[in-house]
């Protein structure tokens, strides 16, 4: 039964991260083919410390996305004498990194901890290795290199799965309080008021208790607390755009608030939700690096692993290069991000001249 849970999990993962490719290639397509913003974004491959930035963080991306396209070997599924690390699913990130090794992922490893390059064990010098290994081994004599690329796919997912709960929530009440006003503004007012005087940490801790501990609950659970900031910044946006001339117009020609809005407002939010988005990005991977340092966040992480590693530096001698390389992972790409970010802002900002 738990198999083949599993097995509908990984099947699950393929198919959502097949179809996020395919929306996304097809909405970067659309987008640069537009008159308006295509032209924009096109600003954004004139500055080469943004594409430079770009390029790494899509080479983050990738790993998650390859990480999340797994299947499960037909001929070892049932084979005898098989290891059970061969008869799970695999993914194509595991099977990558299998051809760059030479031996399967589940192989690639050793007794215990050794130095990054080194030809014998850290602890024990007497013990020869059977790899060596670009950035050391674990406790476990796992490889760091393959645990880093692991945790690509939990920064990902918790980096843009909560987005995708907060970003309806703003926009719908966001939009509805500042387009109807009156008791709508006050009720959406009181609400997020409410919410945004609980402390965030303790919230999620309390959600991700009731929820449980997993990937979907923590990204839900990040997502529900993370709308009030988009959510202030849309209703004040929408409140100065229905007082527009076009809008106003449109309202004396008793064309439908839904229409009104799907049509002047939501349009020129987008800058606002694509900005704001970005940038969330990297608060949600480092909220979920806190969450692992204190015991309730992801297995796989970079955040569990620098959890993991604060013993490891009280060793003597010093295990040293599992809090380095994570902590390396995680800063990278939350800069590259930002940098992308920054970018992004500065060409879609309206007071800026974009010449194509």
């Amino acid at each position: 039964m738990l198999l083949a849970f599993k097995n509908i999990n990984h099947i699950t993962e393929r198919n959502v991260a097949i179809g996020i490719l395919v929306l996304t290639v097809t909405a970067l397509v659309h987008i640069f083919r537009h008159p308006f913003w295509g032209v924009r974004l096109r600003g954004f491959f004139r500055r080469p410390l943004a594409i430079m930035a770009l390029i790494i963080a899509l080479l983050f991306f990738a790993t998650a996305w390859m990480d999340a396209i797994a299947w499960k070997d037909a001929m070892a599924a049932g084979a005898e004498g098989v290891s059970l690390d061969a008869r799970e699913s695999r993914s194509l990130l595991d099977r990558t990194f299998a051809c760059f090794a030479g031996v399967p992922e589940y192989e690639y490893r050793e007794r215990s901890y050794s130095a990054p390059l080194a030809d014998h064990e850290f602890v024990d010098t007497d013990i020869q290795l059977t790899y060596r290994h670009l950035m050391g081994t674990s406790q476990t004599g796992h490889d760091t290199l393959f645990k880093i690329l692991k945790g690509c796919k939990p920064a990902v997912v918790i980096g843009t799965l909560p987005l995708i709960v907060a970003i309806p929530l703003a926009l719908l009440f966001g939009i509805t309080a500042g387009f109807f006003g009156g008791r709508t503004d006050d009720l959406v007012v009181y609400l997020y008021t409410t919410l945004a005087s609980i402390p965030g940490l303790l919230l999620m801790i309390a959600l991700i208790t009731v929820l449980g501990q997993g990937l979907l609950q923590i990204s839900v659970g990040l997502g529900v607390t993370g709308w009030i900031g988009l959510c202030r910044l849309v209703r004040g946006e929408t409140l100065k755009l229905r007082e527009l001339e076009y809008v106003q117009a449109a309202t004396c020609l008793g064309v439908p608030p839904g229409r009104i809005i799907m049509r002047h407002i939501l349009p020129n939010l987008m800058h606002i939700v694509v900005i704001t988005a970005i940038l969330a990005f990297t608060g949600l991977v480092l909220t979920e690096s806190v969450l692992s340092y204190i015991g309730i966040g992801l297995e796989h992480s970079w955040g569990a692993m620098i959890d993991h590693a604060r013993g490891e530096l009280a060793r003597e001698p010093v295990i040293w290069w599992n809090l380095v390389f994570a902590s390396s992972a995680l800063f990278v790409l939350v800069l590259c991000v930002n940098v992308v970010g920054d970018a992004v802002r500065d060409v879609l900002d309206p007071r800026v001249t974009v010449h194509d």
